[in-house]
């Protein structure tokens, strides 16, 4: 756990969960290891209230499993689990293509193309964190831009669950997706061609269902 550190007193709640969702994802602490709120304030350098707030929602969010009175702890990486993720996350993805394409501006397609293009680099370097940062960039724009704030909110909820199959197969010698495939996307946004900008995107998401078909 030693990745974590204290946070600026700002938005505790949020800053706490974001730490430890960040560190559970990044196996800092890893599947099936226990924590403890007392522990994971004095590391954070806050009270227990708001890592005891942080807990609830990555219970709900089935990143932690708790037991009343026993104890609470990372969940294991479940193939079915992250499958039924990268399905849901895809459809929003899907969603917010088709809203975002007629809205997309010149800066929009360019932040895309410099997102993919840290994206391949990172690819070649090994770094999966910048990698997968990257990724999230590049299709951060599509959701910013569609104004989905419904679609937002179930992808910032259940992408987590799917990057930590990744980082693990990536950790195992698996290879980043394709920035073949966000060139496609990117080209086709830059067009205003929705269904191939859909059908790409259907792609990169049905290859992370496949991701979890590899690991049952």
């Amino acid at each position: 756990m030693g990745a974590i550190r204290p946070v600026p007193r700002t938005l505790l709640r949020d800053r706490a969960y974001e730490a430890i969702r960040d560190a559970i994802v990044a196996g800092d602490i890893a599947p099936g290891a226990v924590v403890r709120d007392a522990e994971l304030a004095e590391l954070l350098g806050l009270s227990r209230a708001p890592v005891r707030d942080a807990f609830s929602r990555l219970v709900d969010e089935g990143l932690l499993e708790s037991k009343p009175q026993s104890y609470t702890r990372v969940t294991p990486v479940v193939a079915a689990d992250v499958r039924d993720a990268a399905a849901v996350v895809g459809a929003m993805h899907e969603l917010v293509t088709r809203a975002a394409l007629s809205r997309l501006r010149p800066g929009d397609i360019s932040a895309m193309r410099e997102a993919n293009k840290c994206f391949a680099a990172a690819v070649r370097d090994g770094d999966v964190a910048a990698a997968l940062r990257a990724d999230d960039e590049l299709h951060d724009v599509l959701v910013r831009v569609s104004g989905n704030r419904a679609a937002a909110a179930t992808v910032a909820r259940y992408t987590p669950l799917i990057r930590r199959l990744e980082r693990r197969r990536f950790g195992e010698g698996g290879n980043c997706r394709s920035a073949g495939l966000h060139d496609e996307l990117i080209d086709a946004c830059a067009v205003g061609d929705v269904d191939e900008a859909v059908r790409v995107t259907a792609e990169i998401w049905r290859g992370l269902e496949d991701l979890a078909d590899l690991d049952t």
